[in-house]
């Protein structure tokens, strides 16, 4: 279970949503929007968005916009997955005009086979992400702990997209007041994301141009990957608009329909309308979940960063952690001292009694004990070896009972010298001859008869017998009192 912090940065508004998980359901706390133009700065739009919806430190996650970033899909042979952190480097130097020491990066892998690997990279300018990072602890007065990538984030929420068929490409489309972020979609993975320079403020001039870019993207894609985009959800704030989706399935061929429905819990009725709005912001929530399918730009260096922030922000928290940690551990060893002493006391008690009974002196004192037992001390060690066990049993009824009763053992058990017999007779007094068949054996005792009953489906009786084995050899003999022999022997030897 989680409670994390997606932020959504536009150029006309902040977007920030509250999000819960308890294992595979999400739950949506609350939805913030603020309006930029109302505000004087971006640090004052994120902190009224954000600061309302912090209550125990929730982890925060932000996005560099897609215009400034390097998202490509590289292909390696098979052989470089070992050394992939050593190779990737270079092969994203080749494909961006800045030097890789001026870039942070990561990396996935989303396709593995005997032709090579896929692996989708993201970069961007190590200022870059500096700044949006120092941008929100201004704000809040905390680090993010997750720095996005263009509609890399979007991914996360292709899961909670009903009826969605993961085996068939989907595009995600976020059209925003400066450019269009695309996102295809196919079997969990993010397969090809791209940013257009043209946005919401070029239509209704540059409609036709943007259709062309857009039909030239999901073309790229059906080339690259031999199949073609059948489904587009959009999201931001064109899904609201209603020319919007008319637009794109005319340009595009294909069904085109706004994210506004998706596998998440606690949305009032009247809000459903805004999560195709919210989907980015709910994206980069996501991300921080065990699930997330995205990328992170905040790596190499800024790792570092975001690990000592992230403790120095913990700190009241972890020192909670710790006081409760000492707590519990000083309580479970005086719970195990205490049950110790107890356990102590009882086999002490139980080490009285034995010496008492076994070597003729009470002490619980284990030196003591272990000294008299080397020195031969107590009474007398039988031959651990009965002089009956359960064979014998067998062999004292085969002998004691007559020819003319019929008699069945169904069960016998014995354990530590207790027996107990189930059998089967014809009648209630064959039970009762049996009794006093075992009665006359010298290593029964405490012989009794238990419930009688009566045979399912069946004339005969069952039985229960039970009674100790104990023959008269198996018990302890009493100890000679050898010092009186040897004192009568020495007033022997010492008369005249």
């Amino acid at each position: 279970m989680g409670r994390f912090i997606g932020v959504d940065i536009r150029a006309t508004h902040v977007r920030a949503v509250l999000l819960r998980t308890a294992g595979r359901r999400v739950f949506i706390e609350r939805l913030l929007e603020v309006d930029r133009t109302v505000v004087p700065t971006l640090t004052e739009a994120l902190r009224a968005g954000v600061q309302p919806l912090l209550q125990h430190g929730e982890p925060v996650a932000l996005a560099i916009e897609g215009d400034r970033s390097f998202i490509h899909r590289i292909r390696l042979p098979v052989h470089a997955q070992r050394q992939l952190a050593d190779v990737l480097p270079y092969e994203i130097e080749a494909h961006v005009p800045i030097d890789i020491d001026d870039l942070v990066h990561d990396h996935r892998v989303i396709s593995s086979g005997s032709d090579g690997l896929v692996v989708m990279t993201a970069a961007a300018r190590t200022d870059y992400v500096q700044d949006r990072i120092a941008l929100c602890k201004e704000a809040i007065g905390q680090a993010p702990e997750r720095i996005g990538c263009g509609p890399l984030p979007l991914v996360n929420v292709a899961p909670l997209i009903p009826d969605l068929k993961h085996d068939k490409p989907v595009a995600i489309i976020d059209l925003t007041a400066s450019h269009t972020e695309v996102l295809i979609v196919m079997k969990g993975e993010p397969m090809f994301a791209r940013t257009l320079s043209r946005g919401l403020k070029s239509l209704p001039a540059g409609a036709n141009a943007m259709g062309a870019e857009l039909r030239q993207t999901l073309s790229a894609f059906a080339l690259q990957n031999g199949e073609a985009v059948e489904r587009v959800e959009l999201v931001g704030h064109a899904s609201s608009d209603p020319q919007a989706i008319p637009f794109l399935s005319y340009q595009l061929g294909v069904d085109v329909s706004p994210l506004d429905e998706l596998s998440v819990e606690g949305v009032e009725p009247q809000d459903r309308p805004l999560i195709a709005r919210f989907a980015k912001a709910i994206a980069l929530a996501l991300s921080m979940g065990p699930k997330a399918r995205d990328l992170d730009l905040r790596q190499g260096p800024l790792v570092q960063q975001r690990g000592f922030t992230f403790l120095k922000e913990q700190i009241p928290l972890l020192s909670g952690l710790a006081a409760a940690i000492v707590i519990s551990f000083a309580f479970a060893t005086w719970a195990e001292m205490r049950a110790l002493s107890r356990e102590r006391e009882v086999l002490s008690a139980s080490l009285l009694q034995l010496s008492s009974s076994m070597l003729d002196e009470e002490t619980d004192d284990p030196e003591v004990v272990t000294e008299l037992l080397d020195r031969g001390g107590g009474t007398e060690i039988l031959d651990p070896m009965p002089h009956a066990d359960a064979f014998d049993i067998f062999v004292e009824l085969s002998k004691g009972i007559p020819m003319e009763i019929t008699h069945d053992i169904e069960e016998l058990d014995f354990r530590r010298g207790k027996v107990k017999m189930h059998g089967i007779v014809k009648s209630k007094s064959d039970a009762q001859k049996v009794e006093e068949i075992v009665k006359k054996w010298e290593c029964a005792q405490n012989v009794k008869l238990g419930k009688i009953t009566q045979v399912v489906n069946s004339d005969n009786q069952k039985y229960l017998l039970d009674f100790d084995l104990a023959c008269p050899q198996d018990q302890k003999k009493e100890k000679k009192p050898a010092a009186a022999g040897s004192g009568a022997g020495a007033s022997e030897e010492e008369a005249p």
